[in-house]
């Protein structure tokens, strides 16, 4: 059995972090010892690395307490059901890479645009190049009315 400060060391994460995942109902302590003190297990230490590595692929606190709800109670529920949440991160991932992507290129052609000599910056590719954007994106239609 651990005290919440040697699970904390050994999930390498702080103690206020679990008591955060106790809070949100994703961890709990059922003993304590006569003094008080919070008490874990080794299957607690499991649950908190597995909160972690969750946490480590982008899954949301609800995603999360999904998956924990599949894991603890595997009879209850299917493998689809695991998939899906799975599946959905994926798509949140697959379009931030596309909106990053975008990015990099906007980036690049803003870097390729400028000579980068150490002249005067009144006539500066970039900072023109931004004002050109940052126009055209005020001028889109914002929907609505």
């Amino acid at each position: 059995m651990y005290r919440i400060g040697e699970l904390a060391k050994l999930a390498e994460v702080t103690p206020d972090t679990i008591r955060y995942y106790e809070k949100q109902n994703m961890m709990d302590h059922k003993e304590r010892t006569e003094g008080g003190f919070r008490l874990y297990s080794d299957n607690d230490l499991q649950r908190l690395k597995f909160i972690r590595y969750a946490k480590q692929l982008g899954f949301t606190l609800n995603a999360i307490r999904e998956l924990l709800s599949i894991r603890i109670e595997p009879e209850q529920h299917t493998c689809q059901e695991s998939k899906r949440i799975v599946q959905n991160r994926l798509r949140e991932v697959e379009l931030r890479i596309n909106e990053l992507q975008h990015m990099r290129q906007s980036l690049q052609h803003l870097n390729d645009a400028c000579c980068g000599t150490a002249h005067s910056s009144m006539y500066c590719s970039i900072l023109e190049a931004l004002e050109q954007g940052a126009s055209r994106h005020n001028e889109q239609p914002q929907g609505g009315n």
